[in-house]
């Protein structure tokens, strides 16, 4: 899965009021190919009342799949696809993460746009 906690994704299918919106990952399941996302899919939840505790009903978010939810590119601002490069340091590699787009666009050195 190549979007992890807190980065900014936006949302490209799903509820209409969720739809085109650029919000950040606060959770990544990867058992479950899921992420939660805040302020996106939102429901009510009812409580009952449990002892002392009064019963209450709470807006909570429900974790969304990773399919419907695209990565945003840092330098661009715009939804892209993201691949991978292998760097060699000291006998261990680093795969950092950077979009095709921002390689055309900015006309740099891909190892110069690197994502951490």
């Amino acid at each position: 899965m190549k979007i992890r906690t807190w980065d900014l994704v936006q949302i490209m299918s799903g509820k209409s009021s969720d739809k085109n919106k650029q919000v950040k990952v606060l959770k990544v399941f990867k058992d479950e190919n899921k992420i939660l996302v805040e302020w996106v899919n939102i429901v009510t939840k009812h409580i009952k009342k449990m002892g002392t505790t009064p019963g209450q009903i709470i807006k909570m978010e429900k974790p969304i799949d990773v399919s419907n939810a695209m990565l945003v590119c840092p330098f661009t601002k715009k939804p892209t696809r993201v691949w991978t490069v292998n760097v060699d340091e000291k006998w261990k590699s680093k795969s950092f993460r950077y979009s095709k787009r921002a390689v055309k666009e900015l006309k740099k050195d891909p190892k110069d746009l690197l994502i951490k």
